[in-house]
């Protein structure tokens, strides 16, 4: 009986959470950012409008890396913030693109040398962002081609570093809770 009364209270907080949580707008979000760029495989997504088309995300990622074929291993740890401005697509409620920019600092710890230190880059930043309308889940997809400013050199000598100035290929995408 104390199972069924604690499911019934369960079920019931968590419709009560969805049906406060109606309409496609929100405030903020939550949760997890997995892409491709070469500071961070996955991250800590924190999304929040400081005016109605106005967002900063935040994102506290990492990168594991090991080759098969070296005898290093390497880590990064990254945070990333940008600024994105939205607009609304269509008739279709909850569905939005933005575009806007941001910045990210890394580091890199490696078992080379020639790899590890810090890295800062800027990023223009572009994609779509889509409110469930009767849950409360935010998911978004985008894109950061990022341009190292700053990066982790080889004993000082930076035009020897293995990182490139620009790399095109950090496209993401996220899912958040929204409250």
């Amino acid at each position: 009986m104390k199972k069924l009364i604690l499911t019934i209270w369960a079920v019931s907080c968590v419709m009560a959470a969805v049906n406060a949580q109606d309409g496609s707008d929100y405030k903020r979000g939550i949760g997890v950012r997995i892409g491709g760029g070469y500071y961070d495989v996955a991250a800590a997504s924190f999304k929040t409008f400081i005016t109605k088309p106005g967002a900063i995300e935040l994102n506290l990622g990492f990168r594991p890396y090991s080759a098969i074929y070296s005898s290093y291993s390497q880590f990064h740890l990254s945070f990333s913030a940008s600024y994105q401005h939205h607009f609304p697509i269509g008739n279709v409620e909850g569905l939005r693109w933005f575009i806007g920019g941001g910045a990210t600092v890394y580091n890199t710890f490696s078992s080379n040398e020639d790899l590890r230190g810090f890295g800062l880059g800027l990023f223009p930043t572009g994609g779509a962002d889509y409110k469930f309308n009767n849950i409360p889940l935010n998911v978004s997809a985008d894109f950061r081609p990022t341009i190292a400013i700053i990066r982790p050199d080889y004993y000082g000598y930076s035009y020897l570093s293995t990182y490139s100035r620009f790399y095109a290929g950090n496209v993401g995408v996220s899912a958040r809770y929204t409250f």
